[in-house]
């Protein structure tokens, strides 16, 4: 059985109820482009609103990362990964979360005891050592020499203030090695595969730690590093999840699975499979130049850079056969998947025809600069590789080929100032976590369903919510519109959101079954994330919708409401970015 489902069934039969995989493009979170952990989806309930499943849940999420882009080509490094969780929402704490990850461990996947080490939190001047995770872990069976107490690595907190708490740990020992008696987390033959985390506390914006009334329980455990140690091979490219995949390369390329051709055969099914999620997600994705279209573009990209690497005919259809393999293997569960099949191919093949034409334009490039100079300078190296695509390799090789040499030193010192200044200008949205939910943020959220009942009444009713994004200073609003508003219709949706807003409408909040909600004419921007009893958020009698939340309880607290821009956002869907004031 599959490990997903041996995962699922066991937390079911504990009282957990399974939750569905939230979409990889997280619905009015501005902290990331994607959704990155397990606990994001489910940060409103982490910090205390209900959720309709109860208090006990389980899932497998989606999750996209990538922010060590440049690391994915070695053996466990993914853009793409799984994972696997189980949530107590102020319901059972660490005596039964240790217990029962023990057990599916030793009872359920057969891990021998003796392979399996753990930290927990030693504490410091504010918190006290985690003694109840330690006694739990001795009782168990885990020997005293293969618990180790760690400050920095077992602690918990979102920004710099809010709900934290201690964290144990569990790591295996992948190595054929004898096992040491003593167990140091430094070592890396130790792999951390699961991670339990307490929600005990509070920490104020002073440094003042207090015992939160409710205590939740957060874990996590990635899919393919596990999969990869229960198949017992220390490459994750070979374990059952990817081998198929390479195997399909490697008939693609006829190149064999071996030394400098496995670095670039795992970068294509790598970057491949999330491209396939990103463009079958609901949000309907397409590559571009910002924010979400950026990444697909750049991984599609990368992608077909490292298939001509590898001699395969770009021309040919095979980004369709990788990607027709990957969604068969996962389409059974998630089955957007299959509904968005025709939209993955379409995205697929129309991005690597636009980028061969850039790779011929990059091509030209090149063999002007070597009219020019004797050799490859920096600049030209770092304008061939951020404006055509072309990795340092490609242009090394071409230079080579015509006696030529390339300024790498200083190609890597510009690469680095990129990374540096991508880094500083993305930090936002990768910092992640409970922090991005404050009170103008929550405003913000609120406008937002203004925003969208004012445009269906001035645009038409077919306006829908395609995506959103909010942070402190702004909220930008993507929705369907197959026409640039006019000045009289922005003028006219600012002025129907102001007038709402004095009006002060109370902002009600109810749970019902899904299809009650619809019936009831619910709007809602994804109607598969919903599980089967739903939030809804009534604002006076202008806007219904199915929402996580969190809102103002009267429009009168948001303020005035002014729309800066109104442009194109991808086709057929346009973008307004607007204040409060």
């Amino acid at each position: 059985m599959n490990l997903k489902d041996l995962y699922i069934n066991f937390f079911v039969k504990k009282g957990h109820k399974q939750v569905p995989s939230a979409p990889v493009v997280p619905e009015n979170d501005p902290s990331v482009l994607f959704n990155t952990a397990g606990m994001q989806p489910l940060i409103p309930y982490l910090m205390g609103q209900p959720h309709p499943y109860g208090t006990r849940l389980c899932d497998y999420q989606k999750c996209i990362r990538t922010n060590d882009l440049e690391s994915v080509g070695d053996t466990t490094h993914h853009t793409f990964f799984e994972m696997l969780g189980n949530w107590s929402l102020g319901d059972y704490f660490k005596e039964e979360s240790i217990s029962w990850s023990f057990e599916f461990l030793t009872d359920v996947l057969k891990i021998p005891v003796e392979r399996l080490a753990v930290t927990v939190f030693a504490g410091n001047e504010t918190i006290p050592f985690d003694q109840e995770s330690y006694q739990k872990w001795l009782q168990l069976g885990i020997p005293e020499k293969r618990i180790a107490k760690t400050v920095e690595d077992n602690f918990w907190i979102a920004g710099e203030s809010g709900p934290c708490g201690p964290d144990t740990e569990i790591f295996y020992f992948r190595s054929q090695d004898a096992i040491p008696e003593t167990f140091d987390p430094e070592d890396s033959r130790w792999v951390e595969i699961w991670n339990n985390v307490f929600m005990q506390y509070h920490k104020d914006t002073n440094g003042v730690v207090t015992d939160l009334p409710h205590k939740n329980v957060d874990t996590g455990m990635g899919v393919e590093r596990t999969t990869a140690i229960l198949e017992n091979v220390d490459d994750n490219y070979l374990s059952s999840i990817w081998k198929d995949v390479i195997d399909l390369i490697v008939k693609l390329s006829g190149c064999p699975y071996e030394g400098s051709y496995q670095k670039s055969m795992r970068i294509i099914a790598d970057h491949m499979r999330t491209a396939v999620f990103i463009s079958a997600d609901p949000a309907g994705i397409k590559p571009s130049n910002t924010d979400q279209g950026y990444i697909l573009r750049r991984l599609i990209r990368r992608a077909i850079r490292h298939a001509k690497f590898l001699n395969i005919d770009i021309n040919s259809n095979w980004e369709e056969e990788i990607a027709i393999l990957l969604m068969k293997k996962y389409k059974a569960y998630y089955k957007e998947i299959d509904e968005n099949w025709g939209i993955v191919l379409e995205v697929l093949r129309k991005e690597k025809e636009k980028f061969t034409k850039t790779l011929e334009k990059g091509l030209k490039e090149f063999e002007k600069a070597t009219r020019k100079q004797e050799n490859i300078d920096a600049t030209t190296a770092f304008h061939l590789y951020d404006t055509y695509g072309f990795p340092i390799e490609l242009t090394i090789e071409l230079a080579s080929e015509q006696g030529l040499t390339v300024d790498e030193k200083g190609f890597e010192e510009k690469f680095k100032e990129h990374q540096e200044l991508s880094r500083t200008a993305s930090a936002g949205k990768f910092k992640g976590g409970l922090a991005g939910n404050g009170e103008i943020e929550t405003k913000y959220h609120t406008a937002t369903h203004l925003l969208n009942a004012a445009l269906k009444k001035v645009v038409g009713p077919d306006v829908h919510q395609k995506g959103s994004n909010i942070t402190s200073e702004r909220m930008r609003f993507d929705f369907s519109c197959d026409h640039k508003l006019t000045e009289e219709e922005k003028k006219e949706t600012e002025a129907l959101v102001n007038q709402w807003i004095q009006e002060g409408l109370e902002v009600t909040v109810t749970e019902m079954k899904k299809e009650d909600a619809i019936q009831s004419g619910a709007e809602c921007m994804f109607i598969e994330k919903y599980p089967d009893v739903v939030t809804v958020y009534t604002i006076g009698d202008v806007s219904k919708e199915l929402c996580g939340g969190p809102h103002v309880k009267n429009t009168k607290e948001l303020g005035t409401f002014h729309i800066k821009k109104e442009e194109a956002s991808s086709a057929g869907v346009r973008r307004i970015k607007a204040v409060l004031e």
